[in-house]
């Protein structure tokens, strides 16, 4: 049984973990209302409260690290990415001489966090001509209707895009078991890992996997 110093950490520990979400629905909250002031705010904050701890939903676990250098990374390959697809997009739409060719692909993740796998799911689903239609929560599975994938090589293709994405994310706000589930793939197809601190190092460690 944990004693009362320990419950309260615990609690201190779940809140920190949360204040992104708590935070991130306040401001939603607030532009909702479309007024900044005392009042918005402090409703905002009890609707958030009252989201996260009395409505039966799962916990939204946090890594508790974010890498800044790698999130730009990513937030530039996205923009480059949307610019692109779009591009391509009007592209087909507008070329009577062929017909475009629409596939369902399955895209296998590597990481097993509900948050991370909502990121990728939202950041693929933004790019021009492609969809999330389906999630295997159980495998960790995207199921996605992508627009001009006519041959083995663009099924190919633009799973190695979704993965690559997963990647990025990863970087900049996988925790330390996401790092190495990653590293594990990268080394099974001859790649090298990616950077790893000394803490990811002492992890992998500590729970026997290096």
């Amino acid at each position: 049984m944990m004693s009362p110093g320990a419950t309260r950490v615990k609690i201190r520990r779940s809140l920190l973990k949360q204040l992104p979400l708590l935070v991130w629905l306040v401001f939603l909250w607030v532009m909702l209302w479309d007024h900044f002031s005392l009042l918005s705010v402090t409703t905002g904050i009890i609707v958030a409260v009252l989201v996260t701890r009395v409505l039966y939903l799962p916990p939204v676990e946090l890594s508790g690290r974010f890498n800044l250098y790698w999130f730009l990374v990513f937030a530039g390959h996205f923009i480059v990415d949307v610019c692109r697809a779009s591009v391509q997009v009007a592209a087909q739409a507008f070329d009577p001489r062929r017909l475009p060719v629409n596939s369902v692909i399955a895209a296998s993740l590597h990481t097993n966090s509900d948050f991370l796998m909502t990121l990728v799911s939202q950041a693929v689903s933004l790019v021009p001509g492609s969809l999330v239609v389906e999630v295997d929560r159980g495998n960790s599975v995207l199921y996605l209707h992508v627009l001009g994938a006519s041959s083995d090589y663009d099924v190919e293709k633009f799973r190695r895009n979704v993965l690559t994405t997963e990647e990025r994310l990863v970087r900049a706000l996988g925790t330390r078991d996401d790092i190495w589930r990653v590293n594990q793939f990268r080394t099974a197809t001859g790649r090298k890992p990616m950077g790893m601190s000394r803490a990811q190092l002492t992890y992998e460690k500590e729970r026997g996997l290096s």
